[in-house]
């Protein structure tokens, strides 16, 4: 593995080759990241931090009970630390003042909040704390396709309180931003059983994901503008 592609596996983790799209995605609709104030949520083993520090944000790095001790090694090793503080964070109630940072970014963190209201309040909690004129970048877990909601009921334990989203009702969570910009992608790399498999079935995701509807795809990524 090259070092390029080492950073994406450290930056996304899972489903490497469809997760990934979001980052193109992001840079061409965010707008200038260097030098901005950023939170990263949800992040566990600190890969939107890694990705966030590196194009030039200096990132508080939070999740509910911290990031994990192979986080901050991680970040250590990139040579990122100087520009990453660490925090504890609940979505749902987030302990920052209003118009705190210029962005707010996470990666499947909503299914998590296991109801549509808790969702909104996060929504509504990351509207809060943009600053005027801030972004919202994030990526997250469709419906999907009925193969989708069967093949998570009968192999995915937390498919049982994870509540995954339509692309109507990620619009209707962002509709108090001035913009909202989504991509869809991914339909056969979820059901892949390693990250071998799952790299394979992205693969063929990219060739033939165009002639999915973009309903039946398993994740959405979104830009919002406050």
């Amino acid at each position: 593995m090259n070092t390029r592609d080492q950073f994406i596996q450290d930056v996304i983790e899972w489903d490497v080759v469809n997760w990934s799209k979001c980052l193109p995605f992001f840079l061409e609709n965010a707008g200038d990241i260097a030098g901005k104030e950023a939170l990263a949520i949800g992040e566990r083993h600190g890969g939107l931090s890694l990705w966030l520090s590196k194009q030039g944000a200096n990132v508080i790095s939070s999740d509910l009970n911290g990031v994990t001790p192979e986080a901050r090694e991680m970040h250590k090793l990139y040579g990122v630390s100087h520009a990453i503080k660490y925090a504890n964070a609940d979505l749902t109630s987030l302990s920052y003042p209003d118009n705190t940072f210029d962005i707010v970014m996470f990666k499947s963190v909503l299914g998590a909040l296991r109801s549509i209201q808790n969702q909104q309040k996060g929504i509504s909690e990351i509207y809060r704390v943009l600053k005027p004129g801030g972004t919202l970048l994030f990526a997250e877990n469709l419906v999907a396709s009925p193969l989708h909601t069967f093949l998570r009921r009968k192999f995915i334990k937390w498919a049982t309180y994870w509540r995954y989203i339509t692309i109507d009702e990620t619009a209707i969570l962002c509709q108090k931003f001035s913009s909202f910009t989504y991509l869809t992608a991914g339909f056969t790399g979820a059901f892949g059983r390693s990250e071998m498999q799952r790299s394979f079935l992205g693969k063929l995701d990219s060739l033939f994901e165009k002639v999915v509807p973009e309903k039946n795809h398993y994740i959405i990524f979104v830009v919002c503008k406050k």
